[in-house]
């Protein structure tokens, strides 16, 4: 019988080259610095493999990407390998079997694909190197791991998804038909994260201020937006953009941080349709770029990318608003925040 050993958080620090390691204590949800792994390079976006076996890093820098062996049961990490990458990685993610990292680059408007050795470790050289737009934000492959999406913002970039198929055998990234879909409004979709359940996903809307739903067909593997609902207070009009996004476990409460107001917005999520009701948002650190919620949705927890801060927020269970806890000193420019029940 697999045995958890405990909760751990992994935060990336770009600036500081280094990935700080928390125990995170499941009942109070307090944290523990238990260790400070360098990685050269400016590490940012990270992504846990299914098996929760290895952690892979992109290191934005120095243009690599690196994975790293998980002790479950202490929670530390050892180097395994380091491919080079051809342009500077945003986003990270692996698909549902664990076998291919995907990765998304703003700058050189591409999405990539590598296969992952018999170590665990990402190998080169990429199996899709595929140029998409400026912009390109984010990679996800959906629950049935045969559909993907990249969201592209809108500032800069074309205010749009590409919908892709994917092919989990080879890593292969096909256009799908339509080849993307582009919001009527200008909204800049740049991350999105799929409901456990429901054939629905939730994209943070960059230049938006905003969270567009969507539903997503299971056969063709495309959107249709059901749902646009502000993260700002109403009369709000100072500048705001929206970041990262994340959704319960359970799929019932649904968080968008705002960087300018420098909050995080709670949204109820309904169970049958899957549309969106505002709670209301809390006051966190300035620019709350990076953040997650544990692995039994108790506690959220979010980086203040000008602060260097951590700052905890306890989950109400029945409304899912959040309240003020602790805040934690991190490092500088925190970028990414992954937090695992391990097992053994």
């Amino acid at each position: 019988m697999r045995q958890s050993t405990g909760f751990h958080m992994y935060v990336s620090y770009q600036d500081d080259d280094k990935v700080s390691i928390y125990r995170v204590d499941r009942e109070s949800g307090d944290l523990t610095l238990q260790e400070e792994v360098a990685i050269e390079g400016g590490p940012a976006p990270m992504a846990i493999s299914p098996d929760q076996q290895v952690l892979h890093v992109g290191r934005r820098g120095s243009q690599q990407l690196s994975s790293y062996r998980i002790d479950r049961r202490a929670g530390g990490l050892t180097h395994i390998g380091s491919v080079s990458l051809q342009g500077e990685p945003v986003y990270v993610s692996t698909d549902r079997t664990g076998r291919f990292v995907l990765s998304a680059y703003y700058y050189q408007s591409t999405a990539g694909v590598h296969a992952v050795g018999s170590d665990g470790a990402a190998v080169a050289p990429p199996v899709e190197w595929r140029l998409t737009a400026h912009g390109a934000h984010a990679i996800q492959t959906d629950r049935s791991n045969r559909f993907a999406f990249v969201p592209h913002i809108a500032n800069r970039g074309p205010n749009a998804i590409f919908q892709f198929r994917f092919d989990e055998r080879t890593g292969r990234l096909t256009p799908n038909t339509p080849e993307r879909y582009s919001p009527t409004e200008y909204l800049g979709p740049r991350a999105f994260v799929f409901h456990p359940v429901l054939d629905t996903v939730y994209f943070s809307d960059e230049q938006g201020g905003s969270v567009t739903g969507y539903n997503l067909d299971p056969t063709r593997g495309t959107l249709t937006p059901f749902q646009t609902i502000s993260t700002l207070p109403s009369g709000y009009d100072e500048p705001n953009t929206c970041s990262q996004i994340h959704i319960a476990p359970s799929g019932r409460f649904l968080y968008a941080p705002n960087r300018g107001h420098n909050s995080v917005a709670s949204f109820i999520v309904d169970q049958a349709s899957g549309r969106l009701t505002a709670t209301g948002r809390v006051a966190t650190e300035p620019v709350p770029r990076a953040f997650n919620l544990d692995p039994l949705g108790r506690f959220l927890y979010v980086g203040g990318l000008d602060s260097g801060r951590l700052a905890s927020y306890q989950i109400d269970p029945q409304s899912g608003e959040l309240t003020p806890m602790e805040t934690y000193v991190g490092g500088r420019r925190p970028m990414w925040v992954l937090l695992t029940d391990l097992v053994v």
